[in-house]
């Protein structure tokens, strides 16, 4: 299923106030796993899913994504992964972001905005640095136990 935003649409998806939709507490997942956490829009007129998924083998490559409308990346985060080559042929080393861009969705990489991600190495900051970057305003409930 493909769905395009307009940039204005996916901009206003990005911007919107989330929260938790349900106070269920979640725990990290370990090296291998993945989790997915439902949010809703303050106003509730929005759906979306905060993603982490970590890799098996190597145990600091974890992807953390915001998706709207169920499968459309707004913000990805890539961390300790491969390069990315952007549709302009540049080539994004990790760590680097994804925004939604109009017409190509999550395809187009960008280094890191300088000062919005603390500690690449402390998972758990990063994450919530990745819910700062997302607007999540309510947290979903997260054991921070050693991962």
């Amino acid at each position: 299923m493909s769905v395009n935003l307009s940039q204005a649409e996916a901009d206003a998806l990005i911007a919107v106030a989330k929260r938790r939709a349900d106070d269920e507490e979640r725990k990290f997942p370990p090296p291998g796993d993945r989790l997915v956490i439902p949010l809703v829009s303050i106003d509730k007129r929005e759906d979306f899913l905060l993603d982490i998924t970590r890799s098996q083998i190597n145990v600091a490559k974890i992807t953390h994504q915001n998706r709207a409308r169920q499968v459309v990346v707004l913000i990805r985060l890539d961390i300790d992964g491969a390069p990315h080559r952007n549709p302009d042929g540049e080539v994004i080393p990790c760590p680097h972001l994804h925004v939604y861009r109009e017409d190509f969705g999550d395809k187009w990489a960008h280094p890191l905005p300088a000062g919005k991600f603390q500690n690449l190495g402390d998972l758990f900051r990063t994450f919530e640095d990745f819910m700062t970057e997302c607007n999540v305003v309510e947290p979903p409930r997260m054991q921070t136990g050693l991962f």
